[in-house]
């Protein structure tokens, strides 16, 4: 890295500093100036003339105002101002220089090559001091560069870049991109180049989503088949082709679960080493090996996710929405995340352990969306912007996870995402049907539909089944909120016990136990997917396969006419006793199993309790009206036959449990019949799902994946919780009064001072006053890239001491006999965002939320008195709340 110029250097400066060409090309059409050689000051006077400068109060290190340029020292150089338009332009309201793009592993691959060499005018930079790599063009090209942009790479690195487990900026940012797209729209009209360009840009967020679609789609096809193939290895192979599975293996014969008899293509283990399919020795053979497959599955997902990618366990979706909310994690998003979650979540589904992979779905799709948004810049360089791909990415998750676009786009909108602009919504649906196309293309299912468990009830509902549909939701919102608390203790204890050091083999150990007990019950060994597809389906006259459609049909006489109605038989009564323990063994291990460091989804788990519960309701009150035919509500209804369908009771259960785990309303009942193909029963699952929330939220205010968030300490303030308290601003700043407050001065510290302040204090940002004594505000500057900049200066810039003056204004010191200052202007936020000491915390919090900041500062007739940061936010809320505010562990 070449040293940096000077400001005195005026020769150099006119030779390679792009900005004055920059500023001259693109003013002299606003402001009217043609004359492109003007000096410091007339470029200055331009610019600070034009609009764009008077609405965003940019600042730029022009000014001369009373200095000697020969006398300051600047250590941030001009760069390509074709940065700004990809994304690299750093700096908000205040024209210092940042960068808000976070290294994770995707950018790390993708952030220093992408772009890099699309410069379309062929020139050549004959001095090396000026940063050459620009986004999208030559610096020479004559664009104006907004916010002081340069690429963090060329001048100094990491600055405004944020820290891991940091919150972002969303003000700064999003300023940040319209300025952007202000500049672009200027370009437009310089030359056909330039309108191309525009267009791409404007574009680049459809392309991405579309391919993000595709990807999402691919992966998911992959993960079922994969899923779908290892499963049934555990029961047996296909000799004639292996990579088969049973379905696949045994199409012409159409065997089901409970007839493997019925297809001699499909080899159990018993038989492939020569035994008999049936017999006490052949069962021993089948459940050794389905246990020994369990753990060979299990083993191996564990390890997988130990070793390369620890950030790949569980379901995604609490970071996600943390995430979302404008927290960094990085690494969470990354490449590996993305291939051993993939790979890991097949081996977990396989090994028969009581999860789904719809949630973990959730995060691959939304890893895809962030790896492809490194390639727009737009969407890299910008967390703001980036997020945007991230919601879409989200709802074509659950698009490809259950075959319900529509529903994907509600459950980003309504569960994970926290800025939900409209363009993001027709975004989001673009992507969530592109990847239910593609994976309807790829046909894992099966079928002929795009969704899990498509039913085909032909009967409607009578207002009677109300009742047990409204009674399905309560008991959906207690088993939910059981499993919450059940599942939080559980995971509590394993973090901070011993257990959370041996997570291989908590892993192997549930297997093991999984396996040992769900193999004699045909109920918790088959897959819970067949399992769910079973509860749901209706019985069919010729259906024998299905014990749980094992009825003694016969037909009675109701009045003047002649109906059929069926009497459960033997089967049914048994089947229902299996199912009560399935019941009891499922909702056990899924406590145990959730939270484990393997890929683990809560979908499918809560889906099949709800579905058994459902279903055993739907036998009970079928046999209620079998008895007592002629009760007044059942008069006229039943006319041709049984009006009362087990199934549908199966899928309003599902919806209950689902919706009494994860609270959701609206994105759950579209998920729900978009799931079954049961359009015509949205009112019993709308009732259910209400009844469900209402009682859950009742009994326990969270759901799952806010409990998780607030387990972790993650930094998130949730939108939909009012803040009903009446304290100020001036009790939940820091410092408390009559405490000392760290702050910098613009103009008489030294070096070393801010040196050893950054050592005595562990502080973000710091408040920039006028002095000492008179503490008014002058503004923000963080910790980081205050750090970043005094290194890169003491590195870079002769004559630069612990005992030069730092300085943070335009002015010159009246006396500067000493060293020679270093000016760090440019990282100044002179706009920060401020409150006064009797502000109510309602209406802080509410800032916090929809502004999304990262901090406020609170003065008092124009003096600072404190800190507000969002850590200081969420503790204070949870002081209120009578919870314990240390929970809250990052920033």
């Amino acid at each position: 890295m070449e040293k940096f110029p000077l400001k005195g250097s005026r020769e150099a400066a006119a030779e390679g500093n792009s900005y004055i060409t920059a500023y001259q090309t693109v003013m002299k059409k606003s402001n009217g100036h043609t004359n492109g050689t003007g000096g410091d000051g007339d470029i200055d006077g331009a610019f600070r003339d034009h609009p764009l400068a008077q609405h965003s109060k940019l600042t730029t290190s022009l000014t001369a105002t009373g200095t000697d340029d020969e006398d300051m020292i600047d250590i941030t150089p001009r760069s390509s101002p074709g940065d700004v338009i990809g994304g690299g332009g750093r700096g908000s309201s205040s024209g210092y220089h940042r960068e808000t793009a976070t290294e994770s592993d995707t950018e790390r691959d993708f952030g220093h090559s992408i772009g890099g060499g699309n410069h379309h005018n062929q020139r050549t930079m004959h001095h090396q001091h000026v940063p050459t790599h620009s986004a999208f063009g030559d610096p020479m090209d004559g664009a104006l560069s907004f916010y002081g942009s340069s690429d963090v790479q060329d001048d100094i690195p990491g600055i405004g870049q944020y820290e891991d487990f940091h919150t972002i900026d969303w003000q700064r940012d999003i300023a940040r991109d319209r300025m952007r797209h202000r500049y672009i729209v200027k370009k437009r009209q310089d030359s056909l180049w330039d309108l191309i360009k525009g267009s791409i840009d404007a574009g680049s967020g459809w392309l991405c989503v579309l391919l993000v679609g595709i990807a999402a789609g691919c992966v998911a096809g992959m993960v079922d088949i994969g899923a779908s193939w290892m499963s049934d290895l555990k029961h047996g192979i296909c000799p004639p082709a292996f990579w088969f599975n049973r379905e696949q293996c045994c199409y012409p014969a159409k065997q089901s679960v409970f007839e493997e008899g019925n297809c001699s293509t499909w080899k159990t283990w018993p038989e492939i080493f020569g035994l008999d399919r049936n017999g006490t020795g052949p069962y021993i053979v089948a459940y050794i090996w389905y246990v020994l497959w369990a753990l060979l599955f299990a083993s191996l997902s564990a390890s997988l996710v130990r070793m390369f990618a620890p950030y790949a366990c569980g379901s995604g979706i609490p970071e996600i929405k943390t995430i979302l909310s404008g927290f960094i994690i990085r690494g969470y998003l990354g490449k590996w995340t993305l291939l051993i979650k993939s790979v890991g979540l097949m081996l977990s589904v396989s090994a028969g352990l009581t999860l789904g992979k719809e949630g973990p779905m959730v995060h691959i799709a939304s890893c895809i969306g962030n790896i492809f948004s490194h390639v727009f810049p737009k969407y890299g360089r910008n967390e703001a912007k980036k997020r945007e791909i991230l919601s879409a990415a989200a709802a074509a998750g659950v698009s490809v996870a259950f075959g319900a676009p529509i529903g994907g786009v509600l459950f980003s909108l309504e569960e994970v995402s926290y800025y939900f602009p409209l363009k993001t919504l027709w975004r989001s649906f673009f992507c969530a049907l592109i990847a239910a196309f593609v994976l309807r293309s790829l046909t894992p299912f099966g079928n002929e539909h795009s969704v899990l468990f498509f039913v085909e009830y032909n009967k409607p509902w009578i207002f009677f089944e109300l009742i047990p549909f409204v009674f399905l939701g309560i008991m959906g919102g207690v088993i939910g909120t059981f499993f919450i608390k059940a599942n939080l203790w559980w995971c509590r204890y394993r973090k901070f016990s011993k257990l959370g050091q041996y997570p291989v083999m908590e892993v192997l150990f549930v297997t093991l136990v999984t396996g040992i007990i769900c193999y004699p019950n045909p109920f918790t060994r088959m897959n819970m997917n067949e399992l769910i597809f079973l509860l749901v389906s209706k019985c069919s006259p010729g259906d024998v396969t299905n014990p749980l459609c094992e009825y003694k049909r016969m037909n009675i006489t109701m009045g003047n006419s002649i109906i059929e109605v069926t009497e459960p038989g033997p089967g049914v009564y048994s089947s229902i006793w299996l199912l009560m323990l399935t019941f009891i063994l499922k909702l056990a291990l899924t406590i145990f199993t959730f939270g484990m460091k393997v890929p683990a989804g809560l979908f499918i788990p809560s889906l099949l309790l709800g579905a058994i519960m459902g279903r055993i309701v739907g036998i009970g009150v079928e046999q209620f009206a079998y008895s007592y035919p002629n009760i007044w509500f059942f008069t006229g209804e039943c006319a041709d036959s049984n009006l009362i369908t087990p199934g549908l009771y199966a899928v309003v259960g599902a919806a209950a449990v689902l919706g009494g785990v994860t609270r959701m309303t609206v994105s759950l009942v579209v998920i729900m019949f978009e799931l079954t193909g049961g359009v015509r029963y949205i009112v019993p699952l709308m009732a259910a799902a209400m009844a469900s929330k209402w009682v859950g939220d009742a009994l326990g205010r969270q759901g799952i994946y806010d409990a998780h968030i607030a387990l972790n300490g993650y930094p998130f303030l949730d939108s939909k919780e009012e803040f009903a308290h009446t304290t100020l601003a001036a009790d939940v700043m820091q410092p408390k009064r009559n405490e000392t407050l760290n702050v910098i001065t613009q103009d008489s510290m030294t070096v070393d001072d801010v040196e050893n302040l950054l050592k005595e204090t562990e502080h973000n940002g710091y408040p920039v006053v006028v002095s000492r004594e008179n503490q008014y505000l002058v503004g923000f500057v963080l910790r980081r890239d205050l750090n970043l900049a005094i290194g890169n200066g003491k590195r870079l810039i002769e004559g630069i001491s612990s005992s030069s003056i730092v300085l943070f204004t335009s002015t010159q010191p009246i006396q500067n006999l000493g060293p020679q200052p270093l000016k760090l202007k440019k990282i100044l936020d002179m706009a920060p965002i401020t409150v006064t000491d009797q502000t109510p915390m309602e209406t802080v919090v509410d800032m916090f939320r929809k502004l999304g900041l990262r901090q406020t500062l609170v003065t008092h007739n124009g003096r600072l008195l404190g800190v507000i940061t969002k850590k200081d936010v969420l503790r204070h809320v949870k002081q209120m709340d009578n919870e314990d505010p240390n929970t809250v562990l990052f920033n």
